[in-house]
């Protein structure tokens, strides 16, 4: 799947919840993970992070809003109930994207939301628990912009050829007109015109 994606969490003060939701962004294949403004000990985390997300994941630990990094064409989208935020299921991720969450019984300041390319919400009647949440737009973002097989109609999965294998290389319609590569003109190049070899 081309792109990546990170996932992070602001002002946020219970360490479980973040090594829950670290656990599930190394899962589904982040390329790094990060927190804002957080009060965050690892050790804490690592009781439930049971796949030690931390040593296979880059991480930051950005001490506030402003000190924030991301890298050039990331895209920050905010996860937020809001009443103008766009609804996950008619979310067109961005291909490169940062995903940030707010703290346990409070929402993302309005700073972040200022800050943020994105707003999208989950449409659910209740709020989620962070960890809960990341996974939810973690698992859209993967069925989304990944590469499966078709719902059949019917109840069931697919058949086993319903996903095409990818093609690489030239297209059939083309291979007929592709010329063999002039071998002997290289040959020829590299002993020069008299059949001595030519020095590199």
């Amino acid at each position: 799947m081309r792109g990546y994606f990170g996932v992070g969490v602001e002002r946020i003060s219970k360490p479980y919840n973040v090594g829950n939701l670290f656990r599930s962004a190394h899962a589904f294949g982040a390329s790094f993970v990060f927190t804002v403004a957080a009060n965050y000990q690892r050790l804490e985390g690592a009781k439930i992070d049971t796949s030690d997300s931390l040593n296979s994941l880059p991480f930051f630990q950005f001490p506030t809003l402003d000190q924030m990094m991301l890298p050039k064409g990331c895209a920050l989208v905010g996860i937020e109930l809001m009443d103008d935020a766009i609804d996950l299921p008619s979310f067109h991720h961005p291909l490169n994207a940062a995903y940030i969450l707010g703290p346990e019984r409070s929402s993302l300041s309005p700073e972040t939301v200022a800050r943020c390319d994105h707003i999208i919400k989950i449409p659910t009647r209740l709020c989620l628990n962070v960890g809960m949440a990341g996974v939810v737009v973690m698992y859209d973002r993967v069925l989304s912009r990944g590469r499966f097989a078709p719902r059949p109609m019917r109840p069931g999965g697919p058949r086993p050829d319903a996903l095409p294998k990818p093609a690489f290389g030239i297209p059939d319609a083309f291979a007929k007109f592709q010329s063999p590569t002039p071998l002997a003109e290289v040959e020829l190049a590299k002993v020069g015109k008299d059949g001595d070899l030519l020095e590199e």
